[in-house]
């Protein structure tokens, strides 16, 4: 086969989310034949590990296995240059902000589960505690080991469960308040990202402290966010803070991966009986009326305070169908963040193809 009969093969593989096949879409960015009849093909996937790309990568291979080729194939996002010393974190595909409107609705946990699920997934993943005046990261994953330093005065983050770490609670004093202006906390978070070693990361998660303040601020302005995920609880007073996220994200131009709603169906142990303590619904219904993904429900389950007061990720319990809950809101943000970078490759492409006239049929030269 040469490459223009591997395209055409191509064809009969569909992108699911967008609706069309991948060739067409611009997701095939290079089809290479060798001399003895061996093909590379690199798409254009930009979230590894994703539910979605990992089914399209498995329909390559199928689509090409009926012609009797076992493919090569490589993920890459065409027009970004990672060896560009002046990018902020050259070497992260993807920046997820974990948001909240208001504290206490659970965002450090499922920042903490986020991570520790696309880990379990096998991707390479970075955990950011940004939230400089409450930092509890390290509590919630049992790390107590501080980062190390090099000669060259840079961080070695130290790794839990599969995930690099980087909190501010490494650097101060266990019962330390910070009390910081703004100045402070864009010199220190600036510092925490630039200056520490993350290596090659697929996903970087960032805990942002709950409001609208400096910290957030400082984070859509010097780090390119992928997109965002908001986290609310199904009352009313946590969706009005919801909202205030929502705008501030719209502001600065960022994607909102969608909306995750924490503490939701309280399942009693003894009786069996469901209780809806904070609401139910909200999160579902916020999403909807905003036109955004619902990334899904977690129950309000006690394990999930235990496990992060032990250190122990509800994500990668097996047993507990909370656990499973955090499995599929994993599972839809990484096919959320894949949609972001293939959407933005087919409009790319689709720019640059030249309209057909309706007479001739034929495209303009």
């Amino acid at each position: 086969m040469d490459e223009a009969a591997v395209r055409d093969r191509l064809r009969t593989v569909e992108d699911p989310e967008l609706g069309d096949d991948i060739v067409t879409l611009g997701l095939v960015n290079d089809v290479t034949v060798s001399e003895d009849g061996e093909v590379a093909v690199d798409l254009a996937l930009g979230a590894p590990y994703s539910p979605t790309e990992t089914a399209i990568a498995g329909a390559v291979r199928d689509a090409l296995a009926e012609e009797g080729i076992d493919p090569e194939l490589s993920a890459s996002i065409p027009d970004r240059d990672d060896s560009s010393g002046d990018e902020v974190l050259p070497n992260v595909k993807n920046v997820i902000a974990v948001a909240s409107g208001k504290g206490g609705v659970g965002k450090s946990t499922v920042a903490v589960n986020l991570a520790a699920g696309l880990a379990r997934r096998g991707a390479r993943v970075g955990l950011f505690d940004a939230d400089v005046y409450g930092p509890n990261v390290p509590r919630m994953v049992d790390a107590d080991e501080p980062p190390m330093a090099t000669e060259e005065e840079t961080l070695v983050p130290p790794e839990k469960y599969g995930v690099k770490l980087m909190s501010m609670a490494f650097l101060v004093g266990e019962d330390d308040p910070v009390i910081w202006r703004g100045p402070m906390v864009h010199k220190v978070i600036t510092q925490l990202t630039e200056d520490v070693e993350w290596g090659h990361l697929d996903y970087l998660v960032i805990d942002l402290p709950p409001g609208t303040g400096d910290t957030q601020l400082t984070m859509l302005q010097t780090i390119p966010v992928t997109g965002s995920v908001i986290v609310t609880t199904p009352q009313d007073v946590a969706l009005d803070d919801a909202r205030k996220g929502l705008q501030m994200f719209a502001r600065h131009d960022t994607v909102v991966l969608g909306i995750a709603e924490n503490m939701a169906t309280f399942v009693c142990p003894d009786c069996g009986g469901e209780h809806d303590i904070f609401g139910t619904g909200g999160g579902s219904a916020f999403a909807e009326a905003h036109d955004l993904p619902f990334l899904g429900s977690i129950p309000l389950d006690p394990r999930v305070r235990e496990g992060g007061d032990e250190g122990q990720p509800t994500v990668l319990d097996e047993e507990s169908g909370t656990g499973e809950s955090f499995r599929e809101l994993t599972a839809a943000v990484a096919n959320n963040t894949g949609i972001v970078h293939r959407r933005a490759v087919s409009e790319s492409v689709a720019e640059r193809t030249p309209p057909v006239d309706a007479g001739t049929g034929e495209g303009e030269h």
